[in-house]
């Protein structure tokens, strides 16, 4: 497995510069944020490390040269929207910059976008399962035209009170998974597997691992930190922000020895990236940086 970062970090850093601070802390690889430029809607979100809707033959061998340089892989290229908005011009919208991120993974030989498969929050899961047949065969059928595999992440975006009740992305747990793979029976979709997100779901987050071994194209190290006494207070319906908290990986309650253990007992051994969502480590730059110090240090102990 190779250890790396997701970019979505470095809102305040150029491409270079925040290869740079990938390979000063010694990870092999990054999964790069691709969002519109200057679209930032959310935290995290509208970071965009590689411009795709103007990406070259000749930009992205620049891009490249600069990873070359400094031992650095493009594990894949990120863009998490909603691709099921319930505003259709925001659809399209969001769907058509998909196309320049799926796009891109291919003029950089990438060829993996991780993403989410989107969710219309006031809609049933069995309203949103029809959703994606409708939306997702062509965009499906594009990336295989291109070469470039999509892996959705598991989290359901279900955070604050704009996106209750169902959340922005429908792929959040093992049942809808089995469902939507049926609807989409293609090699080229996949998961972005964070197990952080079955934490607060209360869901196992080891045992889907050998179901969907064939499935996992990437995956994430993110943490989750429950709290009990919140929980008492508010309980599961509650948004989740009000009983949990994302940290560092080591900080919250994911096990990560048994869960890289399972990774290499499914013979995983493709891209592995820190997610650092963890509001500890946000007073300034240096913190982020020392953030992302912290959280490769401890995962050495398990991914060498």
């Amino acid at each position: 497995m190779k250890l790396g970062v997701v970019s979505a970090i470095f809102a305040q850093q150029t491409f270079e510069e925040m290869i740079a601070i990938v390979a000063e802390n010694g990870l092999e690889c990054v999964e790069v944020a691709c969002w519109p430029q200057g679209k930032a809607e959310r935290r995290y979100a509208g970071v965009s490390h590689i411009d795709t809707q103007h990406l070259t033959a000749e930009k992205a061998a620049a891009l490249l040269a600069i990873c070359h340089e400094k031992g650095v892989e493009i594990s894949a290229l990120a863009y998490y929207p909603n691709p099921l908005d319930e505003d259709l011009v925001k659809r399209k919208t969001i769907i058509e910059h998909l196309y320049t991120v799926i796009d891109a993974a291919s003029l950089l030989n990438v060829n993996l976008v991780t993403t989410f498969i989107g969710r219309m929050p006031s809609k049933s899961v069995a309203e949103n399962l029809k959703e994606v047949a409708i939306v997702w065969p062509p965009i499906i059928k594009y990336a295989e035209e291109k070469g470039v595999r999509i892996a959705i992440e598991n989290c359901p975006m279900y955070f604050t009170e704009d996106e209750w009740p169902g959340g922005q992305n429908l792929m959040t747990t093992p049942n809808i998974w089995r469902e939507v793979f049926e609807l989409l029976d293609s090699d080229f979709i996949g998961l972005n597997y964070d197990p952080s997100h079955f934490v607060w779901q209360q869901i196992d987050y080891l045992k889907p691992l050998t179901e969907f071994k064939e499935k996992i194209f990437h995956v994430h190290y993110k943490d989750i930190k429950l709290y009990p006494d919140k929980l008492a207070e508010v309980g599961v319906m509650a948004p989740p922000l009000t009983f949990m908290a994302p940290k560092l990986p080591g900080l919250g309650d994911v096990d990560w020895g048994k869960y890289v253990s399972a990774l290499t007992d499914i013979g995983y051994d493709g891209y592995t990236c820190i997610e650092i969502e963890d509001k500890a480590f946000e007073k300034n730059e240096e913190d982020v940086k020392k953030s992302v110090t912290l959280s490769t240090h401890y995962l050495r102990n398990y991914v060498i």
